[in-house]
């Protein structure tokens, strides 16, 4: 086997068990929002009302907003989606859990697109991708459960410091000069479990704890970030699942906003690739989660 055969995936040997786990995630994710449901009941003969009302709210529109510029974030990037998301959602005054729940359950949307996108064209490592798989999955399963757990204004400076170092780390990255190692890394099982943990707990994080820490300690970019958004839809698909069945299915309107805002993004994140380098879009990511981090961080201490 050549060193190109060990590193990229042949899609069409794993395409099976991966349409199988997808369906099965995804009657998952059906099955624990039937639950919530189940569990507030909605009066139906309202529900038209309701609906009309909750996508001409403010809210649905400012996640539209906040969906599409970090799926332009995340496009350009290849991370950032979730901690852009959360860091603009508790500036408006959603709860951690119900921002952290709301930004998971888009990323099924999100992620399952771009995370396909890299299969066909080869970019994703199989080894890492599985290394990254299971520990992920369980760190955000334990995230979920501790972010829906704990108080959320008790959280909110927890969460808002932590989405400060990430916009802090985001901008140093950027100014790291990278060189490709051939060695494979030893420590992917703790770092999956971390990220996948401070992804559900904070909103966000997956890739700019995960991606930055693989490509930044040398592996290679194009199939670290292809491996990385592989494993990112099954994490998506736990933590919707997780927040769904532990926290109810809870601020539709956001949920919503954040898939609609995002399914306008794709072509305007090409164009941004092609205009912009890629260090001036990290310190600009960087610096706007520090700013809104800091002014998130005094609005919960103050």
């Amino acid at each position: 086997m050549t060193a190109q055969d060990a590193s990229v995936s042949a899609p069409e040997a794993l395409s099976r068990p991966v349409r199988i786990a997808v369906l099965a995630g995804l009657t998952l994710v059906v099955a624990a929002i039937a639950v919530g449901l189940y569990l507030a009941p909605i009066d139906w003969a309202a529900a038209p009302d309701e609906i009309a009302t909750g996508l001409a709210s403010r809210g649905f529109w400012t996640a539209v907003a906040v969906g599409l510029f970090a799926q332009i974030v995340d496009g350009a990037l290849g991370m950032a989606y979730g901690v852009t998301s959360t860091t603009f959602l508790l500036s408006t005054g959603v709860p951690p859990a119900a921002a952290s729940a709301s930004v998971h359950i888009a990323e099924i949307f999100t992620t399952g697109f771009s995370g396909l996108s890299h299969w066909k064209l080869g970019n994703v490592n199989v080894r890492l991708f599985r290394r990254l798989l299971i520990p992920g999955v369980v760190g955000a399963v334990t995230g979920a459960f501790v972010v829906t757990s704990i108080d959320g204004d008790i959280l909110k400076p927890f969460i808002a410091a932590y989405l400060l170092l990430i916009g802090v780390y985001i901008i140093i990255k950027a100014f790291k000069t990278i060189r490709i190692r051939t060695e494979p890394p030893t420590y992917i099982a703790p770092l999956g479990l971390a990220g996948g943990f401070v992804d559900a707990v904070g909103g966000g994080g997956w890739g700019p704890v995960v991606t930055t820490s693989l490509v930044g300690g040398g592996q290679d970019p194009r199939t670290t970030i292809g491996s990385v958004n592989a494993a990112e839809f099954f994490l998506a698909i736990t933590s919707g699942f997780s927040f769904a069945l532990l926290g109810g299915f809870t601020h539709w309107t956001t949920i919503a906003g954040l898939v609609f805002g995002g399914i306008f993004a794709a072509p305007l994140a090409a164009l941004l690739v092609k205009k912009l380098p890629t260090r001036v879009l990290m310190i600009t990511v960087g610096v706007l989660i520090t700013t809104l981090s800091l002014f998130n961080l005094y609005k919960a201490l103050a």
